[in-house]
């Protein structure tokens, strides 16, 4: 090649930062989902104003609390709440940031380490790294006196963001493959249940720090989340306007060595995701071959009757372990039935009638039977062709629920009675709850055959669109019914308690057994013929999700 050709050769074209491409694609990807509707822009808008207003509220209250004894405590248990809600929410919201997924990128000529640190950067554009970042620079306010905390305290908020960001990313990379599974959206369905359980939580906080000691009460907590990473780094902050520089540099130095590891632990999660195959696929086939080569029912399915009531039992326990919407229901009412006593207990004015929550919970579990098989439904109506089919379905269904409901019941009440109390009321409760389920079996299979409504499969909606007066309908009449049944053992009760006949109350025992197995029975005889009678009606109501 002569000189002249080599002086008019073109230079190769400059490779543009791989970060910065993140950082537009990030920017891009927000964009272009905000312009999909104005629904969606409206509720973006809308959350990124409640999230500064919250942001700006709790600064606000960080600084007004400069100078307080406890204030240190606060902090450190603020910055590990927000460690712990970067942690778990890739788990709960894996969709609700499509940069979370690494496999997207499996194709293209990225090595791990520039990879990390540009997914690092991307992943500090957001309303939830600004709120992060306003709650620990107020945090870091609270507790810094002093030039030498001053200093100490960049460092801090520096070091607590980028732990904070790459732990989500570090847990939704190494959880991408159950995320973008089923089962991963089921769990995403369970969030609605931890955000419950959490806001009781904090309900319960907030009275704890309303009474006189104040924080106070956060101390013993505090002592041990000041050692945590990166709790520990705001903890340093407190330290060093205190002069007690070695801690506050100890401090410094495990949240240093916390984002070291998570990042090793990150880049070395990256690496085998985007370079071994998917187990998902490969073994897939062979998972189920060797399922599909056995013979025989395994498991439960060989605990269950014969004939249909069996079949229809080991259906509705798969739909409750396999439908996503199933599970949650489910979920929901184990887990707040057996909240209910424990919050009621935490707050001072326990009773061991809030036991009685579970069988309510439970109970409301055979409304709207037909709308939980959606669509399959149809396959059911065809099988049922006389009242006693309807029976026999109806029945299945209750045993179904009774099989769990029972033993969950007797699991809180004698809980409630254990760390509650008294003892002497567990066998009037016992009883009490054991009809109370009776009574509303009763009135959900007879709801289920009168008003029947369609859950939609897609979407967070259990009603279909024109059919909430149906739902409202069915749950709340059902439940006026299931009390008014349930009178009788009410009055029984109350009329031996006013009579003094205190040593007489184990009655209530055998007395609810029996009342609650009778009208649960009597109540699927008469819903059986309305069920066979306005079969094609239940048809139509179900399939319109």
């Amino acid at each position: 090649m002569s000189t002249e050709s080599a002086a008019v050769a073109p230079r190769p074209a400059a490779v543009p930062s791989p970060t910065a491409v993140f950082v537009a694609l990030k920017l891009s990807l927000l964009r272009n989902g905000l312009r999909q509707s104005t629904g969606r822009t409206l509720a973006y808008v809308a959350s990124v104003i409640v999230g500064l207003l919250f942001a700006a509220g709790a600064v606000t209250g960080l600084i007004a609390l400069r100078g307080n004894d406890h204030v240190g405590a606060l902090v450190v248990l603020l910055t590990g709440i927000l460690t712990l809600g970067w942690a778990v929410m890739p788990l709960f919201f894996p969709t609700g940031d499509e940069t979370l997924d690494p496999t997207r990128l499996v194709m293209l000529p990225l090595r791990p380490r520039p990879l990390i640190v540009s997914l690092l950067v991307a992943s500090l554009v957001g309303i939830g790294p600004v709120v992060t970042l306003a709650l620990i620079v107020g945090s870091v306010i609270a507790v810094a006196h002093g030039t030498a905390a001053a200093v100490v305290g960049v460092l801090a908020v520096v070091l607590v963001v980028l732990v904070c960001v790459s732990l989500a990313r570090a847990v939704a990379t190494a959880s991408v493959r159950l995320l973008t599974s089923r089962r991963g959206r089921d769990l995403a369905v369970l969030s609605g249940l931890f955000i419950a359980i959490g806001a009781q939580g904090v309900n319960i906080a907030a009275q704890k720090l309303g009474r006189p000691d104040g924080l106070s009460v956060l101390e013993p907590l505090g002592n041990v989340l000041r050692w945590v990473p990166p709790a520990s780094a705001v903890s340093a902050v407190e330290d060093a306007g205190h002069g007690a520089y070695g801690r506050a540099v100890a401090g410094l130095a495990l949240t240093a060595l916390a984002l070291v590891l998570l990042l090793w632990w990150w880049q070395r999660t990256l690496t085998a995701l985007m370079t071994s195959p998917d187990s998902s696929t490969l073994q897939a086939v062979e998972k189920d071959s060797a399922r599909r080569g056995g013979t025989g029912e395994r498991g439960l399915a060989r605990l269950l009757p014969d004939g249909r009531t069996g079949t229809v039992m080991l259906r509705t326990l798969r739909y409750a372990w396999r439908d996503p919407k199933s599970k949650m229901s489910w979920a929901t009412s184990l887990a707040v039935g057996l909240l209910v006593p424990v919050v009621s207990y935490v707050q001072g004015n326990g009773s061991i009638y809030t036991a009685f929550s579970a069988s309510a919970l439970l109970g409301m579990q055979m409304y709207n039977q037909f709308g939980q098989d959606t669509s399959a439904f149809w396959m059911v109506a065809s099988t049922i062709a006389t009242p006693r089919d309807a029976y026999q379905e109806l029945r299945a269904r209750a045993l179904t629920l009774a099989m769990v409901a029972v033993p969950y019941v007797t699991l809180v009440v004698v809980g409630t009675a254990a760390f509650i109390g008294p003892w002497s009321d567990f066998l009037e409760v016992y009883g009490l709850s054991l009809a109370v389920l009776g009574a509303l079996l009763a009135t959900g299979a007879l709801s289920s055959a009168l008003f029947p409504y369609s859950i939609p499969s897609e979407g967070n909606k259990n009603v279909a669109p024109g059919q909430g007066a149906i739902a409202w309908f069915s749950l709340f009449g059902g439940l006026l019914i299931g009390s008014v049944l349930c009178a009788p053992l009410l009055a029984l009760t109350i009329w031996l308690h006013v009579a003094g006949l205190h040593h007489l109350l184990w009655l209530l025992l055998p007395v609810g057994v029996v009342y609650g197995t009778g009208i649960a029975e009597l109540g699927l005889r008469i819903a059986a013929p309305r069920v066979a009678r306005r079969l094609p009606e239940i048809l139509v109501a179900v399939s319109k999700g």
